[in-house]
């Protein structure tokens, strides 16, 4: 879900916040936006209401510096923190995040597959949709060939500036079946064939870095294409913009909670990460915003209506991609190494 931001509190804020409160509060952080409000009605909300608890919200971009630096200093001010899969297993194995047997504390069976890696537990399950502005062009898009057709589908294409979530979608565009994408992605010349189809769109991209910013984008007619976070695209929608997801080859991802080494809210971090995991919380977070929940017990209690917007309900995700972890874990750096360097070029 992941620099999903409408808003980011500067890390003094934090601290002055932690620094009075951490031996009696649980500060939670998330990306902000409306995964950030939802999961503020969905859980936090309920979670001070049945155990009297309450919780300070901090809204970030994902700076994993910021988070180092408190481990570093020993002045962990935040307790449970939502991470990509980017850099969730980095964090992890650095020691950056508390080594946690989360397998021993939930019941793994009833998680989905890749919910439960490294030291960190899946949040929800997100979408990253190819979506374009309905006023803007004159038939619909079906592929991420489309997306990179500009001849056909004149206009700029806005894009996250990572290489996570954008080398899959230019396989794609150039013939790859989604099935073997991290096969191909597993040789060099896979990466290379992936930049260089990223060659061919670099001109008419509009570069974004937070979350709420393609949906921006989109609306003001600046890109007639962007991928965006489904929850996103579902927001704008019900505020009555123009715009319409294409589910055909998304990428599809957790968040991880992650508890920061040295917080002196450790056992609380759990036991609150054990609450928005039961069935009724997933199932809740989910109606309030279309990212699925992370186990399966929660997708069963979901109601069918809020299933079909789900990026792992069966009819979104036949052909869809589920980022893989591993391969990110052994190549991310040297690949956003790569991709910062081309996109400077």
């Amino acid at each position: 879900m992941h620099l999903k931001l409408t808003s980011t509190l500067l890390l003094g804020a934090a601290l002055a916040w932690g620094g009075a409160a951490h031996a009696r509060d649980l500060t939670v952080v998330n990306f902000g936006g409306a995964g950030g409000a939802a999961q503020k009605s969905a859980w936090f909300d309920h979670y001070t209401k049945d155990t009297g608890k309450p919780i300070i919200e901090v809204a970030y971009n994902g700076e994993q510096a910021k988070i180092k630096a408190m481990v570093d200093a020993n002045n962990v001010v935040w307790d449970v923190i939502e991470g990509e899969t980017g850099s969730m297993p980095q964090g992890c194995e650095s020691g950056v995040y508390e080594d946690i047997d989360w397998a021993s504390i939930l019941d793994a069976d009833d998680f989905l597959p890749g919910a439960l890696e490294y030291c960190g537990v899946g949040t929800w399950v997100w979408g990253y949709v190819m979506t374009y502005n309905t006023e803007l062009t004159k038939e619909a898009p079906t592929s991420w060939a489309d997306f990179w057709n500009v001849e056909k589908f004149p206009g700029k294409r806005g894009m996250r500036k990572t290489a996570l979530y954008n080398i899959e979608p230019a396989l794609v565009a150039d013939g790859v079946p989604v099935e073997d994408v991290y096969k191909v992605l597993s040789t060099p010349e896979g990466i290379d064939r992936a930049f260089k189809k990223l060659d061919e769109l670099k001109p008419h991209i509009q570069w974004w870095e937070a979350g709420s910013q393609p949906v921006q984008l989109l609306a003001a007619g600046d890109v007639v294409m962007s991928p965006v976070y489904n929850g996103r695209v579902f927001d704008a929608q019900k505020e009555g913009y123009p715009l319409k997801a294409v589910w055909n080859a998304s990428l599809y991802d957790y968040d991880y909670w992650v508890v920061p080494t040295g917080s002196p809210n450790k056992e609380q971090a759990i036991e609150f990460i054990k609450y928005i995991t039961a069935p009724d919380q997933q199932a809740r977070a989910a109606a309030a915003i279309p990212y699925g929940p992370v186990t399966k017990s929660g997708l069963a209690k979901v109601s069918p209506e809020v299933l079909a917007q789900l990026p792992n309900a069966p009819e979104n995700a036949k052909n869809a991609i589920r980022n893989n972890i591993e391969f990110w874990a052994d190549h991310g750096e040297e690949l956003e190494q790569r991709f910062a360097a081309w996109a400077a070029q």
